[in-house]
Formats: structure tokens, C-alpha cells, sequence
């Protein structure tokens, strides 16, 4: 999965709220078929859903285009797949995953409506929303080739906060634990790893602190609820240009040792060594990526 830093939930009803969500420059959006939607505007919402994704991805070639379908447990999920699974879409956000076969009854559904549409490639982000959830993470992560991100929620309202029964504080502390167990999860089976969610939408300086504190646990991006948390999320997960360019002379200086057959030398106040340029290398190529996603990198 590309390693988007934001993912912009857009109710599938509200139409006209589609092209605002997609000038805010998020990294992908997801159209919600569930929670968000009322039960008697999920027929018509199913063919919007359809409609969009056929306009945007011609249009924004670079953005992903995801659906969240009602939960395997409504007995919907079949009818929002053989509406949503058309060309142009990159995969499912597949909620109340509980278990390992959760996702198997996912890949039956979609390996059907794959070959209906002409569709290959579809992928999973999956949000980790209840206890068992969290316990088996690890097998849900490692479950199917399409999963290609899970989320480590801490929310003030949403489904983890009543399954865990935590009392949430902008801190997070309370959610460090099974955030920790989901993070861990992705990295051992390179899944793409993404928090959420910050509900207070007029509260950028929270988002921002949030957001830089689920950088430094380790996660990569993460759901958000407003176009106005866009750009502050995806300046967050982004390397600045003082990152860039320590990194890039960090490598050069090893490269150029390396030339002269030394393994290890100093760069500045640092001991850099093959392990180091590895690292560099690595996180460079991942500023690349960043770059080519719907986001861009925000500018200085």
C-alpha cells in the first residue's frame, strides 16, 4: 500500500461535499457507506460511491479511492461491494474486524466482485475497533495479502473508545498500550501503519501535537474527519527540508568514505556507519513516494 499520511472520510450521501474534501489535497479518500450514513440513503449512496470513484480516478490519478461498507454483521456488506467495486477504486476500509476469518469472508466477497467488475489489486485498510479486535491483531495483519494498512485507534466518541472503556484525553495515554500492540502488528509484516482520530475539528493545535506524537510512536499517517486537518496532517508525517538535507549529506559522506574503504566515519557530531546509510537510503526513497502521492509534499 502507498503510505498515505491522510485518509478524508466523506459520507457517500453528501454529494456535494465530494469536491471540497478533494481540494483539500488528502493522500486518499474513504466514502462511508456505514455509521454515517442513514439506512433509507444507502441504496442511492452505493451508486454515488460507484460515480465518484469513476470521475476521480481519471481525474486525480494519484489519489486513493476507498469505500467503507456496512460491517459483515448488517448482512450489507455483499450489496455496498457489488455497487462500490468499480475501476478506478484502490481498496476497502473493512470495519469490525474481529478475527483472522473476518478477513477470508472480506477476500471471498471481493475476489467475487473483483472479477464482476474487471478489478484486480483492491487492498484493505483495516480499523481496529473492538477488544478481540486488539487481541488478534497480529493474525488480522498477517491474515491476506490485501491487507495493506491497520489503524491504531484512540478517539473521544468512536467505537474504540466503548469497546475498551478508556476515558480519553488529548494526551493519549490511555490508548498507548493497544495502539502500541497494533503498531507493532503492521512493522512485523510491513503493513502500512495508521492512527486515529482527533474529533475536535476546530482544534488544529490538538491535531497537531496528536498528530506529531503518533509520528514519534511510529505510525505514518492517519484518518481525519475535515478538510481543515488536511494539510496539517500532511505536513506532520512529512520530512521537513532540514531532515532531507541532513539525511542526503549524511549519506553522501558515508558513500564517500565507503570509496575510500573506510566502514565508518564521522558526520558531525555523528558516527555513521553501513547501518545508518541503510537507514538514510531508506528514508529518502520513502520522501520520493511522499511526493508522487495525491499530497505532494506541502510546501516550505
Amino acid at each position: 500500500m502507498q503510505p498515505y499520511r491522510s485518509v478524508l472520510f466523506v459520507p457517500a450521501h453528501k454529494t456535494s461535499w465530494f469536491a471540497k474534501a478533494i481540494d483539500a489535497g488528502p493522500d486518499a479518500v474513504c466514502f462511508d457507506l456505514e455509521d454515517s450514513v442513514p439506512e433509507h440513503l444507502k441504496a442511492g449512496a452505493r451508486e454515488q460511491v460507484a460515480e465518484a470513484v469513476a470521475a476521480y480516478s481519471q481525474s486525480h490519478p494519484a489519489l486513493g479511492l476507498f469505500v467503507r461498507p456496512n460491517s459483515l454483521g448488517t448482512r450489507l456488506t455483499g450489496l455496498d461491494l457489488e455497487a462500490a467495486v468499480v475501476p478506478g477504486l484502490t481498496g476497502v476500509f473493512a470495519p469490525k474486524v474481529d478475527s483472522a476469518l473476518d478477513v477470508v469472508r472480506y477476500d471471498a466477497l471481493l475476489d467475487h466482485f473483483e472479477a464482476r467488475a474487471g478489478v484486480t489489486g483492491l487492498e484493505y485498510i483495516i480499523p481496529v475497533e473492538t477488544i478481540h479486535g486488539i487481541q488478534n491483531c497480529e493474525e488480522i495483519a498477517a491474515a491476506s495479502e490485501r491487507v495493506g494498512a491497520m489503524i491504531g485507534p484512540t478517539a473521544e466518541h468512536a467505537d474504540i473508545a466503548k469497546a475498551v472503556g478508556f476515558e480519553w484525553t488529548p494526551e493519549g495515554l490511555e490508548s498507548m498500550v493497544h495502539r502500541t500492540k497494533i503498531l507493532l502488528a503492521t512493522r512485523a509484516v510491513d503493513r502500512h501503519p495508521l492512527t486515529a482520530l482527533w474529533e475536535r475539528i476546530h482544534d488544529l493545535d490538538g491535531l497537531r501535537d496528536f498528530s506529531i506524537r503518533s509520528r514519534r510512536m511510529g505510525f505514518r499517517g492517519q484518518i481525519v474527519l475535515h478538510p481543515s486537518h488536511v494539510p496539517v496532517v500532511n505536513a506532520v508525517y512529512t520530512p521537513d527540508a532540514e531532515q532531507i538535507a541532513f539525511y542526503r549529506g549524511l549519506l553522501e559522506t558515508y558513500e564517500a568514505a565507503a570509496a575510500r574503504g573506510d566502514g565508518a566515519v564521522m558526520y558531525g557530531e555523528v558516527h555513521v556507519d553501513k547501518a545508518h546509510a541503510d537507514k538514510a537510503t531508506e528514508w529518502l526513497a520513502r520522501v520520493d513516494t511522499l511526493a508522487s502521492l495525491n499530497g505532494g509534499l506541502p510546501s516550505a
